[in-house]
Parts: structure tokens; C-alpha cells; sequence
């Protein structure tokens, strides 16, 4: 029965399917359920994922997504760890079990009702606008990027790179189609670009004249 049970780590951030997340462990509950994982990791069986879910003030979210670790990158002499996460499934939690020193949930996995992929043509018209939106996020010259084909979560590995909102990012983490996903983040990085284009026009003014705001 216990391995029904999805180990829960409630955090103040989002996480994506495959989107790499560092984290730092230092609470006994949760050096508790990290140790746990990665004995099941070691033996192969056993539960070998938790997940993180947003925890919004004193609510948790219904959605979250599952961390596999990596690697520990280091141990301290106290317990704490820091270790290497990467998002792998999504969930929806059905109830909530606090029988273990951590919190647990009974939870459903789910994926797009759809491909999960999108096609050749809309993928490298968004490669070339997050392309030039991590350019300039990063001031420069050159900006290469590469996404494995066939391209799958494209979105999400898109938007884990960019600094959206954890709003923005836990309604990518509800949607269940990738065009329309994908759409979104296009979206998302138009606006930004512009925030840039405007930012960028106001140093100037600032620089020239000592006017702009």
C-alpha cells in the first residue's frame, strides 16, 4: 500500500517535466524521504520519484510534478544534502496521507491528450524566437541552442529556461496540449522581448538626456 503513495515535497516554485532542479536538503522529514528514494533508486524498485507541488501561501495546488534525482552533489556532516533533480511526470492529487513524517498523496498521472511533440515547422519557428530571447536575456553575440528531435515537451523545456512567473509556469503544468502550449510560451516571449526592446530604449534615454524612467 505504501508504494501507492507519491512522497510530497510542497515548495513555493514550479516544477516542469524536464526541467533540471537543484535543491538543498536540510528538514530531518525530508532528508527522510530523500534517503528513502535514493535506497529505491539503488535497489531499482521501490519509490524512486517525489513530487514537488506548489504550496501558495497555506494552499497546495491540485498539480504538481514528479523529481527524479539525479545525483547527490554533496553531503554535509549534519545530513543535508544538495542533490540534482530532473521534473519528470505530472500529477493530480487525489488525497493527502500524513501517516509518515513527510506528506504523501494518493495521485493520478497524466499526460497530453495529444502528441506531446509539435511539428518540424511551428518547432524551429519557436527555436529561433527563444533563441533570440535567451541572446539578449544573456547580452550575447551568438546563442546556440539545441533541442534533440522529435522535439518532445518542447514548451516546458523552453519555459524552464526563461524567467516566467510561477503562475505563468503552473498553467503550462495543467494544459494537456502541447500546440496550444507551445503557443503560449510564444506568446510569453513575445512579451518579454518587448519588455526588453523597452527597457533597453529607456537606459538610452537615461544615458542621453537623464529623462527616462
Amino acid at each position: 500500500m505504501d508504494n501507492e503513495f507519491l512522497p510530497l515535497f510542497p515548495l513555493d516554485l514550479v516544477l516542469l517535466p524536464e526541467e533540471p532542479l537543484p535543491l538543498h536538503i536540510f528538514e530531518d522529514r525530508y532528508k527522510t524521504m530523500i534517503g528513502e528514494c535514493l535506497e529505491a533508486k539503488e535497489a531499482g524498485r521501490g519509490q524512486q520519484e517525489f513530487g514537488l507541488v506548489r504550496v501558495k501561501g497555506k494552499a497546495l495546488s491540485p498539480v504538481g510534478c514528479t523529481a527524479r534525482i539525479v545525483s547527490v552533489t554533496h553531503k554535509y556532516d549534519d545530513g543535508r544534502m544538495d542533490i540534482l533533480t530532473v521534473g519528470k511526470r505530472r500529477f493530480e492529487i487525489l488525497m493527502t496521507n500524513e501517516e509518515r513524517p513527510y506528506l504523501r498523496g494518493a495521485v493520478d498521472y497524466f499526460d497530453d491528450d495529444g502528441p506531446d511533440a509539435p511539428g518540424d515547422a511551428e518547432a524551429e519557428d519557436a527555436i529561433s524566437q527563444f533563441r533570440e530571447a535567451l541572446r539578449r536575456l544573456r547580452q550575447a553575440a551568438e546563442m546556440p541552442v539545441h533541442f534533440p528531435r522529435p522535439y518532445r515537451y518542447l514548451s516546458f523545456r523552453m519555459a524552464a529556461a526563461l524567467p516566467f512567473d510561477r503562475d505563468f509556469k503552473q498553467r503550462l503544468l495543467l494544459m494537456r496540449s502541447e500546440v496550444e502550449r507551445l503557443e503560449l510560451v510564444r506568446r510569453a516571449m513575445d512579451v518579454f522581448l518587448n519588455q526588453l526592446d523597452q527597457l533597453q530604449e529607456s537606459q538610452k534615454k537615461a544615458g542621453g538626456n537623464g529623462h527616462g524612467r
